[in-house]
């Protein structure tokens, strides 16, 4: 299936010159959104993952239908704030400041082979923090997945230490 053909491309959000890549319409597709799941459930089933991870909110929206399917867990990662109990944090760096994403300290085990799971790849620091907290709470990071990958931005790169799966590639020249 050419999941490309269900991405929608909007110039200049959230600012000028940026070409957003929305990924909605593949969700309201069934047959595309089952064909995405399938796709990277088959992923992190082949890499052994016993708990998938996903930044919010797209990774919720690819990652807990992945868990599901597997029938294994899956751990959110949230902004401060957002998570009831007992939480590790990371800061990130963006463009100009920094972020900070949160998980629940009980959510990885050491030892868990996770995957983490979100929708597109373009800096790589959101799912960097990620990874720096499944580490940080002993679990081993056997996987990265991602319906779309932005090839000219430096998120391989910053991620080259892991194994990155994704669906689709982009270039900045949309």
């Amino acid at each position: 299936m050419d999941l490309k053909k269900y991405v929608a491309k909007v110039p200049n959000f959230p600012k000028d010159g940026i070409v957003f890549l929305d990924v909605t319409p593949i969700f309201l597709d069934g047959e595309a959104y089952n064909y995405a799941i399938e796709k990277i459930s088959d992923y992190a089933k082949s890499k052994g993952a016993n708990l998938i991870v996903g930044p919010e909110a797209r990774g919720f929206l690819v990652g807990a239908p992945v868990a599901t399917r597997l029938k294994i867990g899956f751990a959110p990662v949230r902004k401060p704030g957002k998570l009831p109990r007992d939480v590790i944090e990371e800061d990130y760096e963006l463009e100009y400041g920094t972020n900070r994403l949160c998980i629940h300290s009980d959510a990885v085990k050491k030892g868990d082979k996770v995957v983490i799971v979100d929708d597109l790849l373009a800096t790589g620091g959101t799912v960097n923090a990620a990874c720096k907290l499944v580490e940080k709470l002993g679990g081993e990071v056997v996987g990265i997945a991602f319906l779309i990958c932005l090839t000219d931005l430096p998120g391989r790169d910053l991620l080259k230490n892991y194994n990155i799966y994704s669906l689709m590639d982009f270039t900045e020249e949309i």
